[in-house]
Protein backbone atom coordinates (compact mmCIF):
# COMPACT_ATOMS: atom_id res chain seq x y z
CA UNK A 1 0.00 0.00 0.00
CA UNK A 2 1.11 3.26 -1.08
CA UNK A 3 0.99 6.60 1.32
CA UNK A 4 2.24 9.95 1.20
CA UNK A 5 3.94 12.24 3.02
CA UNK A 6 1.09 13.65 4.53
CA UNK A 7 -2.40 11.35 5.36
CA UNK A 8 -5.16 11.52 7.67
CA UNK A 9 -4.78 9.03 10.86
CA UNK A 10 -6.88 8.00 13.68
CA UNK A 11 -5.84 7.29 17.05
CA UNK A 12 -9.19 5.18 18.35
CA UNK A 13 -7.78 4.56 21.59
CA UNK A 14 -6.92 8.15 22.56
CA UNK A 15 -10.47 9.14 21.08
CA UNK A 16 -8.56 11.58 18.46
CA UNK A 17 -9.92 10.91 14.81
CA UNK A 18 -9.01 13.00 11.40
CA UNK A 19 -6.07 13.84 12.61
CA UNK A 20 -3.15 15.44 9.74
CA UNK A 21 -0.04 13.46 10.65
CA UNK A 22 3.27 13.89 8.58
CA UNK A 23 4.79 10.68 7.74
CA UNK A 24 9.02 10.57 8.14
CA UNK A 25 10.60 8.06 7.94
CA UNK A 26 13.63 10.11 8.77
CA UNK A 27 12.50 9.89 11.92
CA UNK A 28 12.67 6.80 14.33
CA UNK A 29 9.71 7.45 16.99
CA UNK A 30 6.48 8.68 16.48
CA UNK A 31 5.82 11.80 18.31
CA UNK A 32 2.07 13.15 19.24
CA UNK A 33 1.62 17.09 20.67
CA UNK A 34 0.57 16.84 24.41
CA UNK A 35 0.45 19.74 27.41
CA UNK A 36 -0.35 19.53 30.84
CA UNK A 37 1.02 16.10 30.90
CA UNK A 38 1.15 14.68 34.62
CA UNK A 39 1.95 11.33 35.47
CA UNK A 40 0.83 9.49 38.70
CA UNK A 41 0.74 6.16 39.73
CA UNK A 42 -2.48 3.95 40.60
CA UNK A 43 -2.41 0.60 42.29
CA UNK A 44 1.13 0.40 41.64
CA UNK A 45 0.80 1.07 37.70
CA UNK A 46 2.19 4.30 36.16
CA UNK A 47 -0.23 6.08 34.25
CA UNK A 48 0.18 9.43 31.99
CA UNK A 49 -2.69 12.44 31.93
CA UNK A 50 -2.50 14.56 29.24
CA UNK A 51 -4.32 16.87 26.46
CA UNK A 52 -4.15 16.10 22.97
CA UNK A 53 -4.25 18.29 19.91
CA UNK A 54 -7.52 19.47 19.05
CA UNK A 55 -9.18 17.86 15.97
CA UNK A 56 -11.41 20.05 15.29
CA UNK A 57 -14.00 17.51 16.45
CA UNK A 58 -15.15 18.36 19.22
CA UNK A 59 -14.00 19.45 22.56
CA UNK A 60 -10.69 17.85 23.70
CA UNK A 61 -11.28 15.52 26.38
CA UNK A 62 -8.18 14.62 28.51
CA UNK A 63 -6.05 11.32 27.70
CA UNK A 64 -5.21 8.69 30.35
CA UNK A 65 -3.19 5.61 29.54
CA UNK A 66 -0.39 3.38 30.93
CA UNK A 67 2.98 4.50 31.03
CA UNK A 68 5.26 1.97 28.37
CA UNK A 69 8.27 3.47 28.33
CA UNK A 70 10.69 6.55 28.90
CA UNK A 71 13.03 7.24 27.32
CA UNK A 72 15.84 9.72 25.88
CA UNK A 73 14.45 10.96 22.22
CA UNK A 74 16.53 13.65 20.23
CA UNK A 75 13.87 16.16 19.32
CA UNK A 76 14.30 18.22 15.81
CA UNK A 77 17.43 20.09 17.02
CA UNK A 78 19.11 16.98 18.18
CA UNK A 79 18.64 17.40 21.78
CA UNK A 80 18.43 14.75 23.53
CA UNK A 81 14.57 14.88 25.98
CA UNK A 82 13.13 12.59 28.55
CA UNK A 83 9.73 11.34 26.73
CA UNK A 84 7.00 9.28 28.13
CA UNK A 85 5.35 6.40 25.58
CA UNK A 86 2.79 4.83 25.59
CA UNK A 87 1.00 2.59 23.12
CA UNK A 88 -1.99 2.95 21.53
CA UNK A 89 -4.18 1.84 17.97
CA UNK A 90 -2.81 3.72 14.76
CA UNK A 91 -5.60 3.58 11.87
CA UNK A 92 -3.72 4.32 8.55
CA UNK A 93 -5.10 4.01 5.09
CA UNK A 94 -7.72 1.85 6.62
CA UNK A 95 -5.60 -0.68 8.26
CA UNK A 96 -4.85 -0.45 12.15
CA UNK A 97 -1.70 -1.90 14.48
CA UNK A 98 -0.09 -0.78 17.81
CA UNK A 99 2.56 1.29 18.23
CA UNK A 100 4.43 3.52 20.80
CA UNK A 101 4.29 7.07 20.90
CA UNK A 102 6.33 9.97 22.55
CA UNK A 103 4.14 12.88 24.04
CA UNK A 104 5.72 16.09 23.56
CA UNK A 105 5.46 19.70 22.75
CA UNK A 106 4.85 19.96 18.78
CA UNK A 107 2.91 23.61 18.79
CA UNK A 108 6.05 25.32 17.00
CA UNK A 109 5.11 21.94 14.08
CA UNK A 110 2.80 22.18 11.49
CA UNK A 111 1.67 18.36 12.05
CA UNK A 112 0.31 17.86 15.78
CA UNK A 113 2.00 13.84 14.75
CA UNK A 114 4.84 12.95 13.64
CA UNK A 115 4.58 9.34 12.23
CA UNK A 116 8.11 7.66 12.26
CA UNK A 117 9.47 4.58 10.73
CA UNK A 118 9.51 2.41 13.35
CA UNK A 119 5.83 2.58 13.52
CA UNK A 120 5.08 1.66 9.71
CA UNK A 121 7.97 -1.24 9.55
CA UNK A 122 6.71 -4.30 8.68
CA UNK A 123 3.38 -3.04 7.32
CA UNK A 124 4.02 -3.08 4.30
CA UNK A 125 3.35 0.44 3.59
CA UNK A 126 5.73 2.32 1.03
CA UNK A 127 5.94 6.28 1.38
CA UNK A 128 5.34 8.14 -1.85
CA UNK A 129 7.00 11.59 -0.74
CA UNK A 130 5.45 13.58 -3.95
CA UNK A 131 1.98 12.57 -2.49
CA UNK A 132 -0.33 14.19 0.40
CA UNK A 133 -3.71 12.08 1.46
CA UNK A 134 -3.60 9.41 -0.95
CA UNK A 135 -5.41 6.82 1.52
CA UNK A 136 -8.13 9.15 2.10
CA UNK A 137 -9.91 9.00 5.49
CA UNK A 138 -9.41 5.99 7.69
CA UNK A 139 -12.21 3.90 8.53
CA UNK A 140 -12.97 4.57 12.23
CA UNK A 141 -13.17 1.66 14.32
CA UNK A 142 -14.86 1.44 17.58
CA UNK A 143 -13.07 3.27 20.42
CA UNK A 144 -10.76 0.53 22.63
CA UNK A 145 -10.34 0.34 25.73
CA UNK A 146 -7.12 2.53 27.35
CA UNK A 147 -6.88 -0.16 30.13
CA UNK A 148 -3.44 -1.18 31.25
CA UNK A 149 -3.66 -3.83 28.85
CA UNK A 150 -2.14 -1.66 25.97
Amino acid sequence: MVVGWREVIDLPDLGLAGMHAKIDTGARTTALHAHRIRTFEDKGIRWVEFLPPHTGAGKTALCRCPIHDERDIKNTSGIPEKRIIIRTMLVIAGRYWKIQLSLTNRSNMSHPIIIGRSAIRRHNLLVDTGRSFSSGHPQHLPQHDAAPSL
